[in-house]
């Protein structure tokens, strides 16, 4: 029997797993608010339709999109996917959200019948679009079986965190903790760098081979030197997720003083309108501050 997927979400990161869906030979639907995004994935092999024809046959409903309150629409919306789902059909939610909302989530389900699988996901449009992305799932063990074949396809590691929703999202929520902090920190290291005589191409040739290093700064720290600000993952996204992570950890009476620097530094860039570039674009917060010129992009 042939599966049948949908993916809500074709963003740099729902496009990339829907596309390795469709590599894996799953019969992959596509729904976006963005027509382009529809058509492109119409024209590399992608179906498109309306939700309440195709929820009754599908096996799975993956969620890719930016936060809680469009996860709780996709599902439970006016044209919320859930209520067409078949029983024993699963939901597998990779949205960055908090771990009390995933809990929802998996326990609205359960009342149609339907599995959750809270499965937030991390690697980037890159990874995402080879099927290779890190999935730090939580559920129970049927709802980890009725989404095997999406995992497979789109997966190099399955990390199975708990027999219930509400795990992943918290180890997810630490990800973002770290991966904020280290974005923001690749920025003032490579900024005050300049401000030492050193320019952003040495720092990345000499950085990425020494202790410093982090995955986030060799990854991100070349968007400067290139000039290019195309949104792999937008500057958007770190004032919600880091926001997650400060309302973790003020639930838990944790103090988490280097998060709320980072936060700040990326209000600051949504402030100066750069909410919709790479994330790497928190360093013209610091190039602003202190007067640099970053690199222009390349011919």
């Amino acid at each position: 029997m042939t599966f049948k997927t949908a993916i809500f979400g074709l963003g740099s990161m729902g496009f990339g797993m829907a596309r390795s869906c469709v590599a894996s030979g799953l019969v992959t639907y596509g729904f976006d608010v963005d027509a382009d995004s529809l058509a492109r994935f119409s024209s590399e092999g992608g179906q498109v339709g309306d939700v309440a024809d195709i929820a009754p046959d599908l096996d799975a409903a993956v969620v890719v999109v930016l936060n809680a309150a469009q996860v709780e629409d996709v599902l439970f919306g006016s044209k919320g996917v859930v209520a067409g789902l078949r029983k024993g059909a699963v939901v597998m939610a990779c949205a960055t959200v908090p771990p009390d909302f995933a809990r929802d989530m998996e326990e609205r389900c359960a009342a149609h019948g339907v599995h959750y699988l809270d499965a937030p996901i991390s690697g980037g449009s890159v990874k995402a679009g080879l099927g290779q992305l890190g999935v730090m799932a939580s559920g129970s063990a049927e709802a980890f079986a009725a989404a095997r074949p999406v995992l497979d396809a789109t997966a190099e590691t399955v990390f199975h965190l708990g027999d219930a929703a509400g795990a992943g999202s918290a180890m997810k929520a630490v990800n973002q903790l770290l991966a904020g902090v280290h974005i923001a920190t690749m920025a003032e290291a490579l900024t005050f760098g300049m401000t030492q005589g050193i320019d952003p191409d040495k720092f990345v040739d000499v950085i990425t081979k020494c202790a410093g290093n982090s995955w986030m700064l060799e990854n991100r720290a070349p968007h400067v030197v290139a000039g290019d600000y195309t949104p792999h993952s937008q500057v958007n996204i770190w004032p919600k997720d880091l926001g997650i992570v400060l309302q973790a950890a003020e639930a838990s009476g944790f103090e988490a003083p280097i998060t709320k620097t980072a936060l700040a530094r990326y209000k600051q860039a949504v402030d100066m309108g750069l909410g919709r570039e790479d994330d790497a674009a928190v360093a013209k917060v610091y190039a602003q501050e202190a007067g640099l010129t970053l690199p222009d992009p390349k011919p």
